[in-house]
């Protein structure tokens, strides 16, 4: 595997700010920054065109959906979608009605799975890229303190990866959450990898 580090700069030459997440379609890389998404060649890493999103304003993670070829924005309080062909795009939902914020993405099938990693409490939210339902809300066990990023398996599970387990709420780690406790409205954590497992819940900060 080859690694490639290099420097985003705008038509000034002037290096560009944080850059929220990147994801790719066919050839071409979508990079979340700032106000904007830029677009380079997968290749070459040639700058295209930028895709301008007025509103947008700390983007933290982008992903795109290959079926109904859409980006999809996760902003501090809202949530863009983008169109990868005509580039117009839409505030498609906002924390004004979730009450919660949109930190992290994964798409599965027509399926968005949105990770907040810790106000007003860790959880995971699944919304229908259909119409914009609310499928499921992933509540997670109480000693789970921030949870950065999670991903539906093809078995409808969930692999998360977080920070806090029953044996150290300061022990990062990644689990799967396999059941659903009825009794407390949660999931439980499970090993997803005895090697893994241990290798994250050494890092302790």
């Amino acid at each position: 595997m080859t690694i490639i580090y290099f420097r985003l700069t705008d038509s000034c030459n002037d290096v560009v700010g944080r850059v929220g997440g990147v994801t790719q379609l066919d050839n071409v890389l979508y990079v979340a920054c700032y106000n904007k998404i830029r677009t380079l060649a997968a290749d070459t890493l040639r700058p295209l065109v930028n895709i301008d999103v007025k509103g947008m304003i700390d983007p933290r993670d982008i992903v795109v959906c290959r079926d109904d070829r859409q980006l999809y924005v996760a902003d501090y309080g809202s949530l863009w979608r983008v169109s990868v062909d005509d580039h117009s795009y839409v505030k498609w939902l906002s924390n004004e009605s979730t009450t919660h914020t949109f930190d992290a993405l994964s798409v599965t099938s027509r399926r968005l799975l949105v990770t907040s990693w810790w106000w007003p409490s860790p959880r995971l939210r699944q919304y229908s890229m259909t119409d914009r339902q609310l499928l499921r809300v992933v509540e997670l066990p109480q000693y789970v303190r921030e949870v950065w990023h999670g991903v539906e398996t093809t078995r409808g599970t969930f692999v998360v990866g977080h920070r806090g387990t029953s044996q150290d709420e300061r022990q990062c780690a990644v689990s799967e959450l396999f059941s659903f406790d009825v009794s407390s409205g949660a999931y439980e954590c499970g090993n997803l990898d005895i090697q893994l497992s241990c290798l994250f819940s050494t890092m302790v900060f």
